[in-house]
């Protein structure tokens, strides 16, 4: 992990996207037909690169002076070594520079871990969307980060 680097997502690194989002996320993992469209839609997406290897990635819609990231996603080898700051770091940073006035996000109600990545970066709690996640049913915190 010496030569991590962050670079935009393109169309080629959606399989081993797809794949990754399916081991991470099971049922509910977007697939390479959305990820596709959500690239083809514009939105921005961002990796973590070891040599030409993923790690991890997130992605943002830019919507006026409002950024929400739509997913966030490290590959279970990689945690813990500050890939999803890296990403974190670098969406927020890129907000900024468009002016963007606040981040907001939804995350499973049950997925502690990201919850604390979030608190770590002054998210605060807006609400729950009930039965948010649709195959399993799972409720989704709604969550905003003034910049």
């Amino acid at each position: 992990m010496n030569d991590l680097r962050i670079d935009r997502l393109r169309w080629w690194h959606l399989p081993a996207v797809a794949e990754m989002e399916t081991a991470i996320f099971g049922p509910e993992a977007w697939s390479e037909g959305l990820l596709w469209t959500e690239l083809s839609a514009g939105n921005d997406y961002r990796a973590v690169f070891d040599g030409e290897r993923i790690l991890g990635y997130a992605g943002t819609a830019l919507n006026g002076d409002e950024l929400w990231l739509n997913n966030i996603a490290v590959s279970a080898e990689a945690r813990r070594r500050g890939v999803a700051r890296m990403l974190m770091d670098d969406l927020i940073a890129r907000g900024r520079a468009h002016g963007v006035k606040a981040v907001y996000l939804e995350v499973a109600v049950d997925n502690v871990p990201a919850q604390r990545l979030y608190d770590g970066y002054g998210f605060v709690g807006l609400g729950v969307r009930k039965n948010y996640y649709q195959h399993t049913g799972t409720d989704a915190a709604v969550m905003r980060m003034d910049l």
